[in-house]
């Protein structure tokens, strides 16, 4: 007589469960398999790790980008004719879609590590696919309206290569838990061999990589040139309406040394400040003259253009969310600021002591003031009663129009070389950070030729153009690099060699170690295997790749086959979970 007792007796497996019903929802145990994933499902993989490396890459350029936040919603202004923080929604988009991707990316992870299936639920499927095409149209429509914007990222590197390095060694170091048990744990096939090449590839250039960075901050801390002077670049436009009196005075109360205006010559001849060509941006020309919106500002009087609001689009629009933050008595100030003349500007340069930077817009041919825009300049700045020494010029051109401007220090918003600067008589550069190299920042402070960088409104940024020793940075955030009285990394060679070949030893003696483990391990159990194995044993094992279903089947025919031999009231028959093998007891003796 048989005794009625479970046949298999399961363990709760919560974990699994978890991992394998958010993934593939399959919550219950008969649901899961440990076969081989199809080829399908691997596909389905590949394109999850392609959506993730592609939004690590997207999340990491947005997020050093945000250097020039205020150039790229300027560069949509520019195309669509309205002012909006176009960096809200991809900000949000780009953040719920790296996590959602990242928590995949981690299940499937433990799929591998738990040698469970991978079989991706098809609303994941959707998801991966969305956020991968969804990203894709994102990098297409950043080369197209901001293709210059990609040079941040290597320029970003000389910050965070240090960082990253580490991160990235840390992360494949790790990673070497599931190569060692995919590699070492199954049969050799050649698609193995290959898997373990490129790891061994990926990890000797991460060991190697530090050859190649350039980090202006690891350097010996006595060579650290004085701190670059700050210049309000169309004085502190995140705090108040950009080229006003309030801007420009706010920019000197949060340490601006000099300020930056972009100046253009009205039709009667008087300089004023104004960015865009247009005058819908920042003034209320839509309500005063709604027929000349699109008009060149160039092409207004100054009566015309003074009768203008040029602070409530400020406090409509919060550009920068700091609105909230404007005491009863700023927010008063700003609704009635104009727009502001060069000498309104120049003159208070000149009461606090500092120097002025002009960008100046040459006016079009069918200008009346076409010819003469630079004594229009000139009677300003005299005007101002501020020193000629004390006011630098850029963007004069043609070229021969410099001889015509004496006593002002004349510079130039391009890189040239040294042999340029000289025929010229450019006496210092205005450049781009994307367009200022370490090197030539090197060569022109040795030749004694004043370097400033634009724009830079971030601390990584400022910290290592300091390292670089340039004199001065023009800065829409002021109010930030304020904070920062030194770089925010600085380290010497010596002590960051020894950084990089301690983690480098480090990892390698990890992952020798865990490469010997997992083999170490898989002999022990091989070995264990054979000496415990009975015949039902051996020919089980020797369906191990088949599909779960087969050996279920064949676990059933085992059974009836020994129910059929006769078995006795005293014989007791169980499936034990050990191993997933069968086994009948008969008087107390196991078979």
């Amino acid at each position: 007589m048989v005794k009625h007792q479970p046949l298999q007796v399961y363990e709760k497996q919560v974990f699994v469960s978890f991992v394998t019903g958010i993934y593939g929802c399959r919550w219950k145990r008969y649901q899961r398999s440990q076969d081989d994933s199809s080829r399908w499902e691997c596909t389905w993989f590949f394109l999850l790790c392609s959506s993730f490396f592609l939004l690590l890459f997207w999340t990491y350029f947005w997020l050093v980008a945000q250097n020039d936040f205020n150039e790229f919603n300027w560069s949509v202004y520019n195309l669509s004719g309205e002012w909006r923080d176009e960096t809200i929604p991809i900000l949000a988009s780009t953040t719920v879609g790296f996590s959602y991707i990242t928590f995949l990316m981690i299940l499937a992870l433990f799929h591998i590590s738990l040698g469970q299936q991978l079989n991706l639920y098809w609303v994941h499927k959707i998801g991966v696919l969305a956020t991968l095409l969804t990203t894709i149209s994102g990098v297409v429509s950043v080369d197209d309206i901001w293709g210059d914007e990609w040079d941040i990222l290597f320029i970003s590197l000389q910050a965070t290569a240090p960082f990253l390095h580490l991160g990235a060694l840390a992360t494949v170091t790790a990673v070497s838990w599931l190569i060692a048990g995919y590699v070492i744990r199954r049969e050799r096939t050649t698609f193995q061999v290959i898997v373990l090449l490129i790891y061994i590839i990926i990890l000797l250039a991460l060991y190697l990589a530090p050859l190649m960075f350039t980090c202006p901050c690891i350097m010996d801390r006595h060579g650290l040139r004085p701190r670059p002077d700050i210049i309000g670049r169309r004085g502190a436009p995140m705090l108040a309406p950009e080229n006003t009196m309030v801007s420009f005075n706010r920019a000197l109360q949060h340490g601006a040394s000099s300020l930056q205006a972009d100046v253009t010559i009205s039709v009667d001849g008087v300089p004023f400040l104004m960015r865009d060509h247009t005058l819908r941006r920042t003034t209320d020309v839509r309500k005063i003259f709604p027929s000349r919106q699109f008009e060149d500002s160039s092409f207004f009087n100054w009566t015309e253009i003074r009768s203008l609001n040029a602070g409530q689009w400020f406090l409509e629009n919060d550009p920068y969310w700091t609105a909230d933050t404007l005491t009863a008595r700023d927010r008063s100030r700003i609704a009635n600021q104009t727009v502001c003349s060069l000498v309104e500007m120049l003159r208070l340069a000149a009461r606090a002591n500092s120097s002025a930077l002009l960008s100046i817009r040459k006016p079009p041919p069918e200008h009346p003031r076409y010819r003469n825009w630079f004594m229009d300049t000139l009677w300003a700045v005299q005007k101002a009663g501020i020193s000629s020494k004390r006011v630098r010029t850029v963007t004069w051109t043609p070229d021969t129009d410099r001889g015509r401007v004496r006593g002002l220090q004349q510079t130039a918003h391009e890189k040239l070389s040294m042999e340029e600067i000289k025929q010229r008589g450019i006496t210092s550069l205005t450049l781009h950070y994307s367009k200022a190299s370490h090197k030539d920042i090197q060569e022109y402070l040795a030749n004694n030729v004043s370097v400033t960088v634009y724009p830079v409104n971030v601390p990584w940024l400022y910290s290592i153009l300091w390292c670089s020793g340039v004199p001065s940075v023009s800065s829409d955030a002021p109010q930030v690099l304020r904070k920062v009285p030194y770089p925010i990394w600085l380290m010497s060679q010596n002590a960051y060699n020894f950084i990089w070949m301690s983690s480098d030893l480090v990892s390698l003696a990890v992952v020798v170690g865990i490469f010997s483990f997992q083999n170490y391990h898989t002999i022990r159990w091989r070995m264990s295997g054979m000496q415990n194995c009975n015949p039902e044993q051996i020919m089980l094992s020797a369906v191990t790749r088949t599909s779960s279903r087969d050996v279920n089947i064949m676990k059933e025919k085992l059974i009836f086959s020994e129910l059929n031999n006769g078995l006795s009231s005293t014989e007791e028959l169980s499936l034990f979970p050990e191993n997933g093998y069968v086994r009948y007891s008969h008087g107390g003796h196991n078979r």
